[in-house]
């Protein structure tokens, strides 16, 4: 199964678009989000999708984002950690960086997989036998161009993109 990882928006609304259009050309369902969509407005372009959102540091109104989010779908997700399956692989998902909650997930080994944002670099390595990938960041401020990736859980692939000047 394929699944569409993003982060760090910050109200960028013509790279969100952008990136739900080509996780919808790829027929994908299911998406993450690692947090600071920031802006209520950004929630409804994530309609069609089953959504695991990962509440950021730059997540005002976040009641109303929860509230709005989990309405859309009955599996949708909204918290500051997720631990589930995704297509039967034990997945994480959070906002922090490595030194905090992350390297904690990574100790109590319940997943496969860990996403992560909040440091706008794109991330793909193995610790402890657990995938830790951060897909860049949409917008904010970063050194790297913005970027966003799709994984294939079942290959076990990650594929990055970056995303056109806007």
């Amino acid at each position: 199964m394929k699944i569409g990882v993003l982060s760090d928006t910050h109200d960028n609304l013509s790279s969100l678009i952008y990136v739900l259009n080509t996780f919808r050309e790829s027929g994908i369902d299911t998406i993450i989000h690692c947090g600071d969509l920031t802006g209520l407005e950004m929630v409804s372009h994530l309609e069609g999708f089953r959504v695991i959102y990962t509440i950021g540091n730059m997540d005002g109104l976040t009641g109303t984002i929860k509230k709005r989010i989990e309405g859309m779908r009955e599996d949708n997700f909204v918290g500051t950690v997720f631990q589930g399956l995704i297509d039967s692989v034990p997945v994480a998902a959070t906002h922090s960086h490595i030194e905090g909650t992350v390297m904690k997930l990574v100790r109590e080994g319940r997943c496969k997989w860990l996403f992560h944002g909040h440091t706008h670099e794109k991330r793909d390595e193995v610790i402890r036998g657990v995938r830790i990938v951060n897909p860049g960041a949409l917008g904010g401020l970063g050194r790297e161009p913005r970027s966003f990736c799709i994984v294939d859980l079942a290959q076990e692939k990650v594929e990055f993109f970056r995303l056109p000047r806007d």
